[in-house]
């Protein structure tokens, strides 16, 4: 298996040459704006990972890792329309730069572009690649109507959590590696397994994304700590501090959250009873347990060792952030 870098020059690489057509430009430049903003290629990267691991060249799966990249910038668009969010990635957002018509109608036709990248597949291949792109897609919809759904929730359980951060986040990272797997034509047990890998592995890196958003430290994380605290954010931190706090300090934790913005103290106060709580120590905890999971699938592939060793290093690699 190839260094990271070099699975992301060969996408990089595709993607330059990917031509979109000129006209409308008020419909294309816009697609064409969001596509080259960067980010890490995750996903694409894994699609690439996910063909060699069973032993079929990396290019074969470019057109299916385009798919994916070009899925998950399409519902950055909508999500940034959503959120009202002004900037991508240190850019302006889509619907910032032009107008919200513009979002909207470039982000359905970055859905479709998303699906026509598969149609250089044929017979079972191209049926399976269709079938879970729409699965994952109607997926990352429902996790999203759920978290639109929690911020307004006041009964909201670590078990409802854990599903919306699967379908909004997971599903789409095991999808990018079975989708290589499937290009690869690896057996049915071995897709389900490089699946379920990379659904533990997302849960655990959103869980440690929540988790270094209150505990992490700034200069190694890359952004300000508190944001989720600040934005009354139900994370999984929050949920088992609420069952697990004294009646005064749940009224306390209940109390901040039912503020909005920056308020004195706030992130300060919240991160004591979070401590208080056990939350910190059980997040990890959840952490570790997703991790592991992850990589218990990839020991059960069928490959050879050299090939899940790849996978197991990308995991290391993606986890090892400063707790």
């Amino acid at each position: 298996m190839q260094p990271l870098e070099s699975y992301q020059k060969l996408f990089l690489d595709h993607l330059a040459q990917w031509a979109l057509p000129k006209t409308p430009e008020g419909l294309y430049t816009p697609i064409d704006y969001m596509m080259q903003l960067g980010g890490k290629r995750m996903r694409p990267i894994l699609a690439l990972m996910g063909a060699e691991t069973f032993g079929t060249p990396a290019k074969n799966a470019l057109q299916a890792a385009l798919a994916i990249e070009i899925f998950h910038n399409f519902s950055l668009v909508h999500d940034d329309i959503m959120d009202a969010a002004p900037l991508r990635r240190g850019k302006t957002t889509v619907h910032t730069k032009w107008d919200i018509n513009t979002g909207i109608l470039s982000g359905d036709a970055m859905l479709i572009l998303a699906y026509k990248q598969l149609e250089v597949y044929q017979g079972d291949v191209f049926k399976s690649l269709y079938q879970l792109l729409s699965k994952t897609a109607l997926e990352v919809c429902e996790g999203q109507q759920m978290d639109v759904d929690f911020e307004t929730s006041n009964s909201v359980s670590e078990t409802q959590y854990l599903k919306m951060i699967e379908f909004k986040t997971a599903v789409l990272v095991a999808a990018a590696l079975k989708m290589g797997a499937i290009i690869a034509e690896a057996s049915p047990k071995d897709q389900a397994l490089i699946y379920a890998f990379g659904r533990d592995l997302g849960l655990a890196f959103q869980l440690q994304d929540d988790y270094l958003d209150c505990f992490g430290d700034e200069a190694t994380f890359g952004k300000s700590i508190g944001g989720d605290i600040l934005n009354n954010k139900k994370t999984v931190l929050y949920l088992h501090a609420l069952e697990q706090s004294n009646d005064k300090q749940r009224q306390a934790l209940k109390h901040w959250y039912s503020e909005k913005g920056n308020q004195p103290n706030k992130i300060e106060e919240v991160l004591a009873l979070f401590r208080a709580a056990g939350a910190d120590k059980y997040t990890r905890s959840l952490i570790e347990q997703y991790t592991e999971s992850a990589l218990e699938s990839c020991r059960q592939l069928s490959t050879s060792g050299h090939a899940g060793a790849g996978l197991q290093n990308f995991a290391h690699q993606l986890m090892d952030r400063k707790v």
